[in-house]
């Protein structure tokens, strides 16, 4: 089959959708295309990339631009299956179906759920904004082909919709990020006498930043430890805002890093956090950190939501804490740090659950099963 992967939104190297489910389709036979925006043409992985290009200098002008563009491409491209992962492009994907093709809605987050939570939407509009996107989902979900979904919880809602709805975890890949941290044979200390936590990603208040610093600044008064920190901030005035801060001095800031950079940072960590604060959506999330983390062999120092706590203590591969305490997150910090043969214990169990359960792989499979199934 010619398959079409469109984002108006993400990037050209995208994990979720260009290394995983673009790469696994094209190695599984298929002519993969991925129109994205603001990109040049190349081939990736054995996908061709195509790209467009908006020069709209708003949100609601990006979002109509960018859109239309998005469509005009797919429609050149003509491919037999056009699978989109934006809320924003569901109009497209219902002309496309208009057309006779076959349509995969790849829905990231519960957006009704996103929306009560975005500051660009004024307060007193959010709910309103919420119901509106979920009756546009529902109509729309009933007439594509299959919903793919990156949660089992957002799952639960696809389902009553379309019966071709199915999760499709965005696991880490097997061996991507696995480093030299756990022997296979033994359990051994991490990185020797040198204290380092990380934490890898979007930088934002929601997802617990200066909680983070505050605690690695209180762990210091008894340890020296640094706080490797990498990714973007966003806003970007919170970065100004963050470095004021008097823990700043013990992070170690490192701006974007690619894959490889990444796995470099997590082979000289002692553990990764994954503080989100209890927000809806995130409550009911899988984290991709979390088991990128688990798949490096660190331990893990997550927010004890009941879906985290479930899989950090049934593989014993980290510890879970409330992510707006202070003292909690920083005890957890000492007690990895202290007790490094145990910590390595957690990092080889949880490198172990990832081989055995949460990787791409097996998921992969389930994502050509469906393409097979609709074609």
């Amino acid at each position: 089959m010619k398959i079409c992967h469109l984002t108006s939104v993400h990037s050209a190297m995208d994990t979720r959708i260009l290394i995983k489910e673009c790469q696994s389709l094209q190695k599984a036979g298929h002519e993969v295309v991925y129109i994205v925006p603001n990109a040049e043409d190349s081939v990736q992985f054995g996908v061709q990339i195509k790209g467009v290009y908006s020069t709209a200098s708003n949100r609601l002008k990006r979002m109509v631009n960018t859109t239309s563009l998005v469509y005009e491409e797919a429609i050149r491209q003509d491919a037999d299956v056009y699978h989109f992962h934006d809320s924003e492009l569901i109009p497209i994907g219902l002309k496309l179906k208009s057309k006779g093709k076959k349509v995969i809605y790849d829905v990231h987050e519960d957006l009704p759920e996103q929306i009560l939570s975005k500051q660009w939407i004024p307060g007193p509009l959010r709910k309103s904004v919420a119901i509106g996107a979920r009756s546009l989902e529902k109509y729309a979900s009933k007439r594509f082909d299959a919903v793919v979904t990156a949660t089992p919880y957002i799952n639960e809602r696809f389902k009553t919709y379309n019966d071709n709805s199915l999760t499709i975890h965005n696991y880490p890949l097997l061996q991507e990020l696995m480093s030299g941290n756990v022997q296979d044979d033994e359990t051994v200390p991490l990185n020797g006498n040198k204290k380092r936590v990380v934490y890898l990603g979007g930088i934002y208040l929601l997802r617990g930043i200066k909680e983070m610093i505050q605690s690695v600044e209180k762990v210091n008064d008894k340890h020296d430890v640094e706080f490797s920190l990498g990714g973007s901030f966003a806003p970007a005035s919170l970065e100004h805002e963050v470095k004021k801060m008097s823990g700043w001095k013990h992070v170690n800031f490192l701006g974007f890093l690619n894959r490889q950079q990444v796995k470099e940072e997590l082979s000289n960590a002692n553990a990764g956090l994954v503080l989100l604060h209890p927000e809806p959506r995130f409550v009911v999330s899988y984290p991709i950190k979390l088991f990128e983390y688990m798949s490096a062999g660190l331990p893990v120092i997550a927010s004890n939501f009941p879906l985290w706590e479930d899989i950090v203590r049934q593989n014993e591969c980290g510890i879970c804490v409330d992510p707006l305490n202070i003292e909690e997150i920083a005890d957890a910090i000492d007690r990895i740090i202290t007790n490094p043969e145990k910590a390595a214990e957690m990092g080889k169990n949880g490198r172990k659950a990832v081989e055995d359960r949460y990787n791409w792989e097996k998921e992969s499979e389930r994502l050509i099963e469906l393409y097979e199934r609709i074609s």
